[in-house]
């Protein structure tokens, strides 16, 4: 299995699931946002230039994401992360 990189910044309370190879800079070229309104969050969708899933950001990612998941995300919000 592979590993899918988690980053998490508290402070916005904003996680993001990384597709891409942890060392590429593979830049979003089109953004779908999905705003179920029975869910109560923000989820995008980011596509790279070849339409290819390139990531999730998910916002009120406390009250959305395992919090299993959020704990061992790369914090973002912490010094030196």
């Amino acid at each position: 299995m592979a590993d899918v990189r988690v980053t998490y910044d508290k402070t916005v309370d904003a996680a993001y699931v990384h597709f891409t190879e942890p060392q590429s800079r593979v830049k979003s070229a089109r953004m779908y946002s999905c705003d179920p309104e029975d869910a109560d969050a923000t989820i995008n969708l980011d596509f790279d230039e070849h339409g290819r899933l390139i990531g999730i950001e998910v916002l009120a990612a406390s009250s959305k994401l395992p919090e299993y998941l959020l704990r061992s995300a790369e914090r973002l919000d912490i010094e030196g992360a």
